[in-house]
């Protein structure tokens, strides 16, 4: 499959490093993609991956990826264009985090969330939430003591995110559906438990598992 990462921070460069090891296409977007972190990233990632600016990534990939800092995010869907993203399954890992104060806040919540603003500015995309609530060096076949956790997602499309918990059960998760994208108003607060969980202990190596009997 050919997949569209927009975005090339951490997040963005993990899922596609993640992505290209299992044989995707992929085409990270930025708004330089010739800047020196970029290079570096392709030459580690392998020749399934390129580089190019978000509408390039867009327009590439089959499916897309949403891996930009919430500031920057609307931006960063009009440069790539919601007509390039027409049809295909979006997968959002964004956080809605305030710095202003200092440590992270949400900006939004309660009555509405970032991946349901993601799906008001594609709505033509199959927004489908997940890799928000845990550290990306956990994203890609994630060991802990206690057997693999639990990856929550959410979206309006069922077939999306059917291929959203295929894709990550073959990274190692374990995979629970909230629902519709306003789910998203339960997982970005999961994320701030995640966020503030690590500034209290400074570690940094911790998920969500969900116990059932």
């Amino acid at each position: 499959m050919r997949i569209g990462i927009l975005g090339t921070g951490d997040v963005g460069r993990v899922l596609g490093s993640g992505l290209a090891s299992l044989g995707h296409e992929v085409k990270i977007g930025s708004r330089t993609p010739q800047k020196p972190e970029v290079k570096e990233w392709l030459k580690a990632a392998g020749p399934k991956t390129s580089a190019g600016s978000f509408a390039e990534a867009a327009a590439f990939g089959e499916m897309a990826v949403l891996a930009t800092l919430w500031i920057g995010t609307e931006n960063a869907i009009k440069l790539a264009g919601p007509q390039n993203l027409a049809g295909k399954i979006v997968i959002d890992t964004t956080n809605p985090l305030d710095f202003s104060a200092g440590a992270p806040r949400l900006s939004i919540g309660h009555v509405d969330s970032a991946g349901e603003r993601v799906q008001r500015w594609l709505p033509q995309s199959k927004v489908v939430k997940a890799f928000n609530h845990v550290g990306n060096a956990h994203f890609i076949n994630p060991r802990f003591p206690d057997g693999p956790p639990t990856m929550f997602i959410c979206g309006n499309d069922e077939g999306a995110k059917k291929t959203m918990t295929g894709l990550l059960e073959v990274f190692g998760w374990s995979v629970i559906d909230l629902g519709g994208i306003e789910g998203s108003r339960l997982l970005e607060p999961l994320a701030m438990l995640w966020i503030t969980y690590g500034f209290r202990t400074n570690t940094w190596s911790h998920a969500f598992k969900l116990l059932r009997r």
